[in-house]
């Protein structure tokens, strides 16, 4: 087994009663989803938007929100940490089938018959950006290795990620509602 990432610290700015700028909050992000099928992998949701432009004050909606996909006309920034895959590869492919049903019910699923059981696909525009770690960006025919550093700008795509390496992979991913045309 890989070992665990520690937890992600949010820090959080604001204005006092002066107008000056603050911190308003330092300490791990409270929206921390773990599957208990799948050891070492943690969902952080940092911050929710439900609205584009969004007031600079506006709450944050992140202990609320469910699902893969920001609000309508929102926006959601994430760090993933995602373990190594299972070697067994239809173990790998129910637990992915069982995270998917449980957690992200609001991914599109119809094209996941592809190379890989993660294949998914939103209606957002995603900056995924590797933080540590090595991963692939597996498109329906392509891949891509990407490494701590390195930035995939996906639009709509059907898609998944894989890790093939032998510890976990630490991803940010900054979700902005679209629509297709």
């Amino acid at each position: 087994m890989s070992e665990a990432l520690p937890p992600v610290r949010r820090i959080v700015t604001g204005h006092d009663d002066r107008g000056h700028s603050v911190f308003v909050e330092d300490g791990p992000a409270p929206a921390v989803k773990t599957i208990p099928q799948r050891p070492d992998y943690r969902l952080t949701n940092l911050w929710v938007t439900r609205e584009t432009p969004v007031p600079v004050d506006a709450p944050d909606y992140s202990r609320e929100h469910q699902g893969i996909q920001p609000p309508e006309n929102g926006t959601v920034i994430r760090i993933i940490d995602i373990p190594p895959e299972p070697e067994d590869p239809e173990a790998h492919a129910e637990m992915v089938r069982s995270v998917f049903a449980s957690q992200f019910p609001d991914a599109d699923k119809s094209d996941a018959a592809g190379k890989h059981p993660g294949m998914h696909r939103t209606a957002t525009v995603d900056y995924a950006l590797v933080l540590q770690g090595e991963i692939y960006a597996v498109m329906d025919d392509e891949e891509r290795l990407m490494r701590a550093g390195d930035v995939l700008i996906q639009r709509g795509t059907n898609h998944a990620w894989s890790n093939r390496s032998g510890a976990v992979c630490r991803i940010a991913f900054i979700l902005i509602d679209g629509r297709n045309e």
